[in-house]
């Protein structure tokens, strides 16, 4: 009997590149394809996370944001064109997804998250990808993941800095252990346009990881990148004992 995971004739072809890495093959490729995928913010790492999702395979994916294109957004955010001005930027998103990859349903939302909400808006998504740019909807992200017992990828980006995490409940610190007291800045930040790329990207090999089982995660890792000089620096990250978050849910020694 046939499963909704299997590939097409088109499929097939379509991520023929893929496939012939063994610890993908066809049979990881269904795993993409079965995969629901969590994309919260559709901005400059929104943009990269998604176009790259869809590209890869992954069978559903919900985005959520409640902004419409502005020009000012256009340095960066590769979903959108001039055109696309005015309009919500998860409705042209689907558009210019689906185009890529008509085998990925794309799910849009216009709206805010918050913590009325977060559950409903995720759904039955397995993975949460974080692509928001303030700190609030990170704690948003970082409670329902936890909650729900699914992986978080954090991501964040400024001038031409960023940096990437995968928060793993039971396993790893929490968003809250790494930032208990961090803010959202009260100026715009700039960014320059490839930074979201190179950490959009990351965090996409994160979840097509997790999709896959492969292991290696930057699970207790934290990456920092610098463009200025191009440079690279990991730190080991701990759960906070006490963190009024996380420290009451059970945890799990794994390698990651």
């Amino acid at each position: 009997m046939e499963s909704r995971n299997d590939l097409n004739t088109d499929e097939l072809t379509r991520y023929a590149r893929q496939t012939l890495i063994p610890s993908i093959g066809e049979e990881g490729q269904k795993k993409i394809k079965g995969s629901n995928v969590f994309v919260a913010g559709a901005g400059g790492l929104g943009s990269i996370c998604a176009f790259y999702l869809a590209a890869a395979g992954v069978g559903r994916m919900t985005i959520v944001d409640s902004d419409k294109v502005e020009a000012t957004n256009l340095n960066r955010q590769i979903l959108y064109s001039t055109i696309d001005i005015g309009t919500p930027k998860v409705l042209s998103a689907k558009k210019k997804l689906e185009a890529l990859n008509p085998h990925c349903l794309v799910k849009p939302i216009h709206a805010e998250m918050g913590a009325g909400n977060i559950l409903d808006l995720i759904g039955d998504c397995g993975i949460i990808v974080d692509a928001t740019d303030n700190i609030e909807t990170r704690r948003v992200l970082n409670s329902a993941s936890l909650q729900r017992g699914i992986p978080f990828i954090y991501g964040g980006v400024r001038e031409f800095d960023g940096m990437i995490t995968s928060f793993v409940p039971g396993r790893t610190p929490c968003f809250d252990c790494l930032f208990p007291a961090l803010e959202t800045p009260k100026r715009t930040i700039g960014v320059v346009g490839p930074v979201p790329g190179v950490i959009g990207s990351l965090q996409v090999l994160e979840v097509l990881k997790i999709i896959l089982g492969l292991g290696g995660l930057l699970a207790g890792r934290l990456i920092f990148f610098s463009a200025v000089d191009m440079s690279f620096r990991e730190i080991q990250v701990m759960q906070n004992p006490h963190c009024p978050v996380c420290g009451t849910y059970p945890r799990e020694e794994r390698n990651l």
